[in-house]
């Protein structure tokens, strides 16, 4: 494909970052159609737009480059998406794991890196920033495997928790025993490899909210 026919929307609420990058795509040829500084304005150009490629930051105000993939794919967007951030921690790349974005990138990588992500992504293959050490990446795919382990009923108790609701109002919502709800707490625990003790799922649920609300 000709750079030109590459359309490419970028978001990113740091102006001197997002200047420095769309100088970058431009100068190499790439057709920067759109650019945005907060999660809605990306959103709605994304769902306006079309582009080929959507660049975004996570930490946006009003909703994170995450929210803003998760919607606009619900809104039946083709766009392909790359995560452009300072985030290399294991709980970040679950959440992107999770929603199967296209391409992960650290705003600490060469705009050659850029360039190969936009490559590899637009022939389908999904593109982690080499700058990512593979334990985070094993450890997020581990993760992500022992939450496809929970059945749906463990989900639904999950999302619960990640809200937290307590287990007497989860017993009460869905008609079921304290002693019910305990044992599914137990068996989540388990199946999610945590160590025993108090509030370790709650306090689980809650840092993994958006991994737990994406399923």
């Amino acid at each position: 494909m000709d750079r030109k026919e590459i359309t490419i929307i970028t978001a990113d609420d740091h102006p001197m970052l997002l200047k420095g990058l769309n100088d970058e795509l431009i100068t190499n040829g790439f057709n920067i159609i759109g650019q945005a500084n907060n999660g809605i304005q990306a959103l709605e150009l994304i769902l306006k737009l079309k582009p080929v490629i959507a660049l975004l930051d996570i930490d946006m105000p009003m909703l994170t480059g995450f929210e803003v993939i998760k919607m606009a794919r619900e809104k039946g967007s083709k766009t392909k998406f790359i995560i452009l951030s300072f985030h290399k921690e294991t709980y970040y790349i679950v959440q992107a794991k999770t929603f199967q974005i296209d391409g992960y990138l650290l705003k600490e990588d060469t705009f050659f890196e850029i360039e190969h992500c936009i490559s590899e992504v637009l022939k389908g293959n999904v593109y982690f920033s080499k700058s990512i050490e593979e334990q985070p990446l094993n450890t997020a795919s581990e993760e992500l495997k022992r939450l496809n382990l929970l059945t749906l009923s463990e989900i639904k108790i999950l999302k619960f928790i990640a809200k937290g609701v307590s287990n007497q109002e989860i017993a009460d919502t869905l008609s079921l025993s304290i002693r019910t709800i305990e044992k599914h707490r137990s068996n989540i625990i388990e199946k999610l490899g945590l160590k025993k003790g108090n509030n370790v799922l709650t306090n689980w649920a809650l840092i993994n909210r958006t991994t737990i609300f994406s399923q």
